[in-house]
């Protein structure tokens, strides 16, 4: 290598640099918010709802793998659950990181969305946010058993589902931490193609 085709790759790469560190910049600009996120953030948020809802659909799948022999159902109960587990450790995980409690007492579900956060059926039977089961569909899921809890949970869950693709999307939207943006997309994706599984088997079950 001569000293002008070393001159030229030394250029190259401080071009390179400077143009990593423009777009670094340029994208903080954007953002407008700090590196760690706020307690009253999207991401913080996100990341505490989203909890609470992932730990019921874990509670729900175990449920069912214990109240029917159907494989297809146990399957998919196993994935949910697994799933929904690890992402919840994920966000837990999170707000660790960023120093954030995992609960914020006086802030209503889902407050970060602009939303008030009680389900359909309200908050005093569990309710908590859209989708999820009351106490009452809880017990009626842990009392059934074959045919009857394998429809009941999927119902359950799909509704679950929408309620948290709805959540997802809003911290697509609003959250500022990419990663945390990339595993609300996921979330999105990955949920409304269970959405579609579950039709289908609620079909096949003549429900």
């Amino acid at each position: 290598m001569n000293r002008t085709q070393g001159a030229a790759i030394t250029a190259v790469a401080l071009a390179l640099l400077f143009a990593g560190g423009a777009v670094t910049v340029a994208s903080a600009d954007r953002d407008g918010a700090p590196a760690t996120p706020v307690s009253a953030s999207a991401d913080a948020g996100f990341a505490r709802d989203m909890a609470v809802h992932h730990q019921q659909a874990v509670e729900m799948s175990f449920i069912v793998r214990d109240r029917t022999e159907d494989e297809a159902v146990r399957r998919l109960a196993y994935d949910i659950a697994n799933t929904q587990a690890n992402q919840r450790g994920m966000m837990l995980g999170w707000l660790d990181l960023w120093g954030l409690p995992k609960n914020e007492s006086g802030v209503e579900p889902m407050a970060w969305m602009g939303m008030g956060g009680s389900g359909d059926t309200g908050p005093l039977d569990g309710a908590l946010m859209p989708g999820m089961a009351t106490k009452s569909q809880i017990e009626e899921l842990r009392a059934a058993s074959g045919r009857e809890a394998e429809v009941l949970y999927l119902k359950l869950m799909t509704a679950h589902h929408r309620g948290g693709v709805h959540m997802a999307e809003g911290c697509v939207q609003k959250c500022v931490v990419g990663a945390e943006r990339a595993l609300a997309q996921g979330m999105v994706d990955a949920q409304k193609s269970e959405m579609l599984l579950m039709a289908d088997m609620l079909k096949e079950r003549g429900a």
